[in-house]
């Protein structure tokens, strides 16, 4: 239950909870991937079982599709919905003006397909995640298999020319093996510290053949709920230019959480 998670775990059950708010009766939810978004499902999932909420679920990877149906939410396919009331979704870092990178999991390419096709993107997220200028998280990029040391030599050449303090790019592994996306492409992992221009390196690097996408999110997030251990939750609109303040209180029999202290 949340009363006994740790500090991070709580952080990221109030911003989840937080964000259930934002969904009404009859809409398509975007539905992110990663820990935090974890915690968005299952809050979702505990409104339709008690509550009766009727919404449709479009999962950005194949583990939130899973857990989704499980908790109860109707999945359906992007294509089924077309186009998405809104869609709720973990960063691995944000700005102040909310620009994000994304993809740690390795779910980039349809997460950011699920956030362009949505009326309004919610980002959940923790206070650790914010900073001041992207970077210090490693930049991911998905690329096809056939060629990819082509590729990571032409986005090492890439990286030359722009303002970033670092430029060692990885290839993400899987154990021994390298990790493949749901899409069946690979990760490269891009250590750049502090990325100076994240409009113009996302643009560019998209550029370079055999690149899918980039996990820069630029103009696309709304909204950012940041959760803080002690249950304080801040809500940051770009649109509005607000920045409001409540607070989630924990219930000590909300067991439907005990599973997802990851």
């Amino acid at each position: 239950m949340p009363s006994e998670l740790s500090p991070i775990d709580k952080a990221k059950f109030v911003a989840a909870k937080q964000a259930t708010q934002y969904v009404e009766d009859g809409m398509k939810v975007g539905l992110g991937s990663g820990s935090t978004a974890a915690w968005l499902v299952k809050c979702l999932g505990e409104m339709v079982e008690k509550e009766g909420l009727k919404i449709q679920g479009i999962p950005t990877s194949t583990r939130t599709a899973d857990l989704a149906r499980e908790v109860g939410i109707d999945v359906i396919s992007l294509d089924e919905a077309k186009w998405l009331d809104i869609a709720i979704d973990g960063a691995d870092e944000y700005d102040g003006n909310l620009n994000l990178i994304k993809g740690g999991g390795g779910s980039l390419l349809q997460e950011k397909i699920v956030a362009t096709a949505s009326d309004q993107m919610v980002v959940i997220a923790d206070a650790s995640k914010s900073v001041e200028t992207l970077g210090s998280f490693p930049l991911p990029i998905e690329v096809v298999p056939f060629g990819w040391q082509t590729t990571k030599t032409l986005v090492e050449e890439t990286l030359i020319g722009m303002d970033v303090l670092g430029r060692d790019v990885s290839l993400r592994m899987n154990g021994d093996a390298p990790f493949y996306t749901d899409e069946g492409n690979h990760i490269l992992d891009l250590h750049l510290n502090r990325i100076g221009n994240a409009r113009q390196l996302s643009l560019v690097i998209n550029q370079i053949p055999g690149i899918v996408e980039n996990g820069l999110f630029i103009d696309i997030c709304d909204v950012v709920v940041i959760g803080h251990g002690d249950g304080r939750v801040e809500i940051r609109d770009i649109n509005q230019g607000t920045v409001e303040e409540d607070r989630i209180d924990f219930v000590e029999n909300d067991n439907l959480f005990a599973d997802l202290n990851d």
